[in-house]
């Protein structure tokens, strides 16, 4: 939908032809599209929305949508968008709004909403019970399934999805049936006959990292949410499985570019808060930077001796930290996919040595070869294809350990990254570098 037809429909008040087109339009979509009109115009827009699509509409807008929706709402419109909002959703617009917001929101909703709502806001922010939704259909296991498909159709409207059922004994989880199974068998077989055993779970306190990382392993579109009794609470949807995948991507991502992490998009976050979140890394990267330039200081007599030697220092700092940057990426990855773990250390190790071997034999060779055509110094080459040995096999090793020993320590292995990295491997390359030139060229 274009949004000057949509501004132009909008400004001539012609709501009925407005209304049409968002029946058709995607949730989604629709609130793309209203993320481009102002705060009165958006308000008017979202009333247009047809109500059995207006909850799903809202749970896809920005935070700073949502709350100036709910500053504008009366309290019966409010009620009736709750009622229809999926309690996850509820609980993330509640962990989003001003206090005074979520006092609001509170008095509206009934006291079992209220309570549900409650409980979940006090399980740990990256817990399973966290992004939990109470809404799922629970089954018998003396059910027929003729019974079982009536109780979906009574109550299926109510719930997140229907994909998956649970069979739940005294509130114990005892078993799942899939809607095919459901759909393709007998009115007359019994669920206890059809359902499966096997449950793949989560406790309410695992890491929602964790119960991402099952739905790829195990192909799940929901994972139920057991206590420490094993009794059910709750499941988690493949629709949130992927939320999380993107917030921690975008953490991993923020701290490998040495920033730290923010929950707003780039252009609702402030100038301000955008350089603190930047400025205390990259005050911790310059300051030990100046190691390397201490160490460069230490080297003068080198440097007046043969002057060249310096055109040298930013290719080998640049070819190290490259190095150095290239396995610490694929690692923390490693970590991030449960394909890594501190265990296979001397594994990763052997494995980077020979691979920075072959590399920086190939990089020694060529840059041995252009500098005897150009410079016709052996020495020379042999100084600079020796530190570029040295300085990549300890990159590749720096950059491949770290990550993993940041993870044993309880440490973000993101944060083991490029610029870290970098900084770490200039200083030893400098070191390597000016060790070699000093017993080659015997300086004092």
């Amino acid at each position: 939908m274009n949004k000057k037809i949509f501004m132009d429909l909008l400004a001539r008040k012609e709501f009925k032809a407005i209304r049409s087109i968002l029946e058709v339009m995607n949730a989604v979509d629709i609130a793309l599209l209203l993320a481009e009109l102002e705060d009165r115009e958006l308000a008017l827009a979202f009333r247009l929305i047809p109500k059995d699509k207006a909850a799903d509409v809202f749970a896809n807008m920005n935070n700073s949508m949502q709350t100036y929706l709910v500053e504008m709402f009366t309290e019966l419109e409010l009620r009736e968008l709750l009622d229809d909002l999926y309690m996850d959703d509820t609980v993330d617009l509640l962990e989003e709004l001003p206090a005074n917001l979520v006092t609001r929101i509170l008095d509206v909703v009934d006291s079992a909403k209220r309570a549900k709502i409650n409980e979940l806001l006090d399980y740990p922010e990256d817990s399973a019970g966290s992004i939990m939704t109470t809404e799922y259909v629970d089954l018998r296991k003396n059910m027929t399934v003729a019974q079982a498909m009536l109780h979906i159709k009574q109550v299926g409207i109510h719930k997140e999805t229907i994909y998956t059922c649970y069979v739940l004994e005294n509130r114990r989880l005892i078993g799942i049936v899939t809607a095919k199974d459901l759909m393709t068998s007998p009115d007359s077989v019994l669920i206890s006959d059809l359902m499966e055993t096997e449950i793949i779970s989560v406790n309410t306190h695992t890491d929602k990292e964790e119960v991402a990382r099952l739905f790829s392993k195990y192909d799940l579109l929901a994972i139920p949410v057991v206590d420490t009794e094993n009794l059910m609470v709750g499941i988690v949807t493949v629709d949130d499985a992927l939320d999380v995948v993107v917030e921690e991507a975008t953490e991993d991502i923020t701290i490998m570019a040495a920033m730290n992490p923010s929950e707003k998009p780039y252009f609702e976050t402030s100038v301000f808060h955008h350089a603190r979140n930047r400025f205390p890394w990259l005050l911790v990267l310059m300051l030990s930077a100046t190691i390397t330039g201490a160490i460069i200081t230490r080297y003068e007599d080198a440097f007046a001796a043969i002057p060249l030697l310096v055109s040298f220092i930013p290719m080998l700092m640049d070819t190290g930290g490259n190095c150095g940057s290239q396995s610490s990426t694929l690692i923390i990855r490693g970590i991030a996919l449960d394909e890594i773990h501190f265990r296979d250390i001397f594994r990763v190790m052997f494995k980077e040595f020979r691979i920075a071997l072959l590399v920086s034999l190939g990089l020694a060779l060529a840059n041995g070869l252009r500098i005897l055509l150009i410079y016709h110094s052996l020495r020379l080459a042999l100084v600079i294809g020796l530190s570029l040995i040295g300085a990549v096999v300890l990159a590749k090793l720096i950059g491949c350990t770290l990550p993993l020993f940041a993870k044993k320590v309880h440490l973000d292995p993101a944060i083991m990254a490029a610029p870290l990295i970098t900084t770490v491997v200039d200083t030893c390359s400098i070191i390597i570098y000016f060790t070699i030139a000093t017993q080659v060229f015997r300086f004092n």
